[in-house]
């Protein structure tokens, strides 16, 4: 799917290069190009599945220079070889509840390794998302210490896929066998935020709770199945997706601006540092709409009662060492902007 031919010929002739950002019709893709639009960046190469109707206002008011199908990415570039700025790759199966491993294995370990081989060939710099889903049920705590990678069992195909390819491409590094010159994975939290309405069952919470709230008047949440922790009590690390917009931001400009010493390249948790209960999540969502707290509580799907993480929290000291000094959204500050300026008006970002 080509378009803007003029605006294309001119980026692919440009010295500072396009920018790639894959899965740009998603939730958290679609808010990139946003950010990316709004500080002046319009040469961006969006890459996705755009054959999904509910994904087309994630995207179709956004500038680029053109929108390239997913499977098709690298034969496009092969034959177009446009000069390429920075990859941000954004894109996977993101569906904890997709038990065919073969699924994600396809779109998550290997196309991300078709990326990496990518930059590495050519020298550009990337950063790609991956997930506290590769933490398991967290026994080996949180830290985003490379030597815990290897030793890491996650719960669910969706984090084993992650988790696989954080592996592969430290043993690519320690094999010697080449890397992109500046690179950052991202254990993404929890992130909530605006352009989730396609996401259905895997919505944030908020999103349901929004939409329960407006149908119902109350929030039904997952009762608790496990010892130590109480109804509606569970823990996790919520994340504004403003605040990881910030954070790649960060990470951009300072590998452009020779900022980002190689020694910084590796893997990086992107959450709050502080976790919090579901509990305070939906008064939130209540208070954004001026509403007192109802909420119900039922009992957890049996086919994710297993998988379930009942607590997360990101230890954030790695990134903060690398030079990150921006506060992040309180839950509160985070939901409240969520719920009054998107939600409440179906905005999208």
């Amino acid at each position: 799917m080509e378009n803007k031919n003029a605006a294309e010929e001119k980026a692919i002739e440009s010295e500072q290069g396009a920018i790639i950002v894959t899965g740009a019709a998603g939730f958290i893709g679609s808010c990139m190009v946003q950010y990316l639009n709004d500080n002046g960046y319009e040469n961006l190469l969006l890459v996705d599945d755009f054959g999904f109707e509910e994904k087309r206002k994630n995207w179709e008011s956004k500038s680029y220079i053109n929108i390239i199908e997913r499977y098709h990415l690298f034969d496009w570039l092969a034959t177009h070889q446009p000069a390429i700025s920075m990859v941000i790759h954004l894109g996977a199966r993101t569906d904890t509840t997709e038990f065919n491993y073969a699924i994600h294995e396809e779109l998550n370990l290997q196309y991300s390794k078709d990326i990496w081989n990518y930059c590495t060939q050519n020298g550009i710099p990337l950063i790609y998302a991956s997930s506290a889903a590769t933490y398991g049920d967290g026994q080996l705590g949180y830290n985003d210490d490379h030597a815990i990678i290897e030793k890491l069992q996650p719960l669910n195909p969706y984090g084993i896929s992650k988790n696989e390819f954080d592996k592969w491409a430290l043993q690519e590094i320690r094999e010697q066998k080449g890397n992109p010159p500046f690179w950052a994975g991202l254990k993404f939290f929890n992130v909530y935020g605006p352009n989730e309405y396609h996401k259905g069952r895997m919505a944030s919470v908020i999103w349901h709770a929004f939409n329960q709230i407006r149908k119902d008047g109350k929030v039904k949440l997952f009762r608790s199945h496990k010892e130590g922790f109480k109804d509606g009590e569970q823990l996790r690390d919520f994340v504004y997706v403003k605040d990881v917009l910030n954070v790649i931001d960060w990470m951009m400009d300072s590998m452009k601006n020779g900022n980002w010493a190689v020694e910084k390249n590796g893997i990086y948790n992107l959450g709050t540092g502080t976790a919090r209960a579901f509990n305070d999540l939906v008064k939130a969502t209540f208070a954004g709409l001026d509403k007192e707290a109802n909420i119900e509580f039922i009992d957890m799907p049996e086919d994710i009662r297993d998988k379930y993480q009942y607590f997360t929290e990101a230890n954030m000291q790695k990134i903060k060492d690398a030079g990150y000094t921006r506060s992040f959204y309180t839950l509160e500050q985070g939901v409240d902007d969520y719920v009054r300026n998107y939600l409440a008006s179906a905005n999208h970002f």
